[in-house]
């Protein structure tokens, strides 16, 4: 008879095999790269992303120097992320706990596709509700353009 297997996060599952593919880019675990946005912020993380991590090999009894990070930065926040390079380190060796990564180094290039948000589905009767108390408005197109804004700022 066979045992039934315990049922294991997709997460686990990737994390063994990407581990590898990360390892090659001077990652040495995979967090980095798939908590990047919860250690940098959204702000951040919506304009830049880890390519890779550049380890300078010390001499032998030396101590290593800190990493080099290299992000991928769409070309018109480029400056501002290098404005933030700062806060970026403070952040990622505030996540290791020790002084990994001493510098950035940017490289101008579109970001890999996201998923868009879901939009939040229009609702018709907020927007006929809101119309209603909109009787002093004559043009009815310019009242149902105020409606449907109106029902939009309440969901929000």
């Amino acid at each position: 008879m066979n045992k039934p297997r315990p049922v294991r996060s997709l997460s686990e599952l990737a994390t063994g095999f990407l581990a590898e593919a990360f390892k090659q880019q001077g990652f040495a675990s995979t967090e980095l790269v798939t908590r990047w946005r919860d250690i940098v912020g959204p702000e951040i993380a919506a304009h830049a992303e880890p390519i890779k991590i550049q380890w300078r090999r010390a001499p032998d009894g030396e101590p290593t120097e800190p990493a080099t990070l290299v992000l991928r930065v769409e070309g018109p926040a480029a400056i501002e992320i290098q404005h933030l390079s700062n806060v970026i380190l403070e952040r990622i060796n505030r996540f290791f706990g020790w002084q990994a990564v001493g510098r950035l180094a940017l490289r101008q290039a579109p970001l890999t596709a996201r998923k868009a948000p879901p939009r939040p589905k229009a609702d018709p009767g907020a927007a006929a509700r809101v119309a209603a108390t909109l009787t002093e408005v004559a043009d009815d197109d310019l009242r149902m353009a105020l409606a449907r804004l109106g029902a939009a700022v309440k969901r929000t």
